[in-house]
């Protein structure tokens, strides 16, 4: 199909002009569901695993690692899918880590991130005993040196640090300049070295930096392994500590419209493997463990919304042939996804029962929030759309979902997981009565209501 790259590695089109995904009928399933309405691939959440894991053994000489970057979607399903396939996962908050642990999914294997990480939530990782806790400051590692002053057994850590490296990528995900809000100043390492020297319940086995997301220029991750060397070698000259696990993070870029790079995942991790043999070997250091933690370039092309077009509206004529001339108001939107409203993120979508169509029109997909900007798609052209019809976005897997709010009090959508012909419910729809689980009802005539008195004339 074209643009095929952008969609699931199952994705077809049928002889009747229907998107099918996972030899599922993707309008038959909105139909069945009801929409909004999410699909999740399993073939291609598996086969961008295995890429990964494969590209690194062939890439790096030393021992590797891939975490998945939960953050990006995170479900029980997505857990098993993750350690089914080996991987480790990547947690940011405790929610995401009593997911994690609620799946079943091994501690061992489960890295903490976070810049402001909230005393009950270390604890918490701390009781699960997962693998790594990435300390991103100061005060986090003071926290954590007074909650393992008794252990007998020390917690492992990374640093994550500050690289000063500014990433070509939109301002809202950059994380490795100087000026970020995450990670370590590098002119905190020696204070931080400090601390961990003197502190047997913890124990530093790696340093990290992650540069951004969305990111296709790979020149700045060999930078970063650079930065994180000379940090390496710095540590074992001064305070004679020994790094055993480097980790330059995530971030590689999707392609989610026409024109857009593919992610090249063996030239990723050939960049970074070579990088980081040959720096150890300038600097004299044992090959470390080579630790990377893709999230958006495993869930989001396996993921694909579906919506249903309720309403249009037609826009002023305009002299720009390029210009769109509707509206095509559809029953999802910012709710489920707020990467276009948040960031200015593009999408490529089809009519799933017309898929082969020609386009016709130029037209704006709104969501039905009040917002005026909940546009999921600026200037798509499309076949003409009807009342009724099923919307497809492609490569909506990367965090719509794991932003996904109940903004005007709508129901988040059901999510299914297809493979070989067969659907399966691993996420249902919101109830109104979800929504009202946390509200404590008040009774009113608890409360004082002073009676209404008319404000009196002026009689002056």
């Amino acid at each position: 199909m074209e643009l095929a790259y952008l969609w699931p590695v199952t994705a077809a089109i049928d002889e009747h002009g229907r998107l099918t995904i996972g030899g599922c009928d993707v309008a038959g399933l909105a139909q069945q569901y009801g929409t909004p309405l999410y699909l999740l691939d399993e073939a291609t959440f598996r086969d961008a695993c295995r890429a990964y894991v494969a590209a690194l053994r062939a890439g790096y000489p030393g021992e590797s690692a891939v975490h998945y970057a939960s953050k990006a979607w995170l479900n029980t399903a997505i857990a098993h899918l993750v350690a089914n396939e080996g991987l480790g996962l990547d947690v940011v908050s405790g929610g995401e880590l009593y997911v994690a642990l609620r799946a079943g999914f091994p501690p061992e294997r489960i890295h903490m991130h976070g810049n402001a990480k909230p005393r009950a939530e270390l604890e918490q990782a701390l009781a699960a005993g997962i693998g790594q806790i990435v300390v991103d400051n100061l005060d986090e590692l003071a926290l954590l040196v007074s909650l393992t002053a008794h252990r007998s057994q020390p917690q492992p850590v990374a640093l994550r640090l500050a690289p000063a490296i500014a990433a070509d990528t939109h301002a809202h995900i950059q994380t490795g300049q100087a000026t970020s809000k995450f990670g370590l100043p590098l002119a905190a390492l020696d204070t931080a070295a400090g601390l961990l020297r003197d502190t047997p319940g913890l124990r530093l086995v790696g340093l990290h930096a992650h540069l951004g997301s969305q990111l296709f220029d790979l020149a700045p991750y060999a930078a970063a392994v650079g930065v994180l060397l000379d940090c390496a070698a710095h540590l074992r000259e001064r305070y004679a500590l020994t790094i055993a696990e480097i980790n330059p993070g995530g971030g590689l870029g999707v392609a989610y419209v026409s024109g857009q790079e593919h992610p090249d995942v063996t030239a990723y991790a050939a960049l970074l493997g070579r990088t980081l043999a040959e720096g150890c070997a300038r600097r004299g250091l044992p090959l470390p463990r080579l630790v990377i933690e893709p999230g958006r370039s495993i869930v989001a092309r396996a993921g694909v919304a579906l919506y249903t077009v309720i309403a249009t509206r037609p826009l002023p004529p305009s002299h720009d042939p390029g210009a769109a001339t509707r509206f095509v108001h559809v029953d999802g939107g910012m709710g489920d996804n707020i990467r276009p409203a948040l960031y200015g993120a593009h999408y490529t979508a089809i009519l799933a029962t017309r898929a082969h169509a020609p386009a016709e029109e130029t037209v704006h997909i709104s969501g039905r929030y009040c917002e005026s900007g909940d546009v999921l798609l600026h200037h798509a052209h499309m076949p003409r759309a009807v009342v009724g019809d099923i919307v497809a976005v492609a490569a909506a897997g990367a965090y719509t979902l794991s932003m996904a709010s109940t903004y005007n009090l709508v129901p988040r959508p059901a999510v299914l997981l297809v493979s070989d012909g067969t659907a399966r419910l691993i996420q249902r729809r919101e109830t109104y009565e979800d929504l009202a689980t946390r509200d404590v009802p008040v009774l009113l005539e608890q409360w004082h209501v002073p009676p209404h008195r008319p404000v009196p004339a002026n009689s002056e």
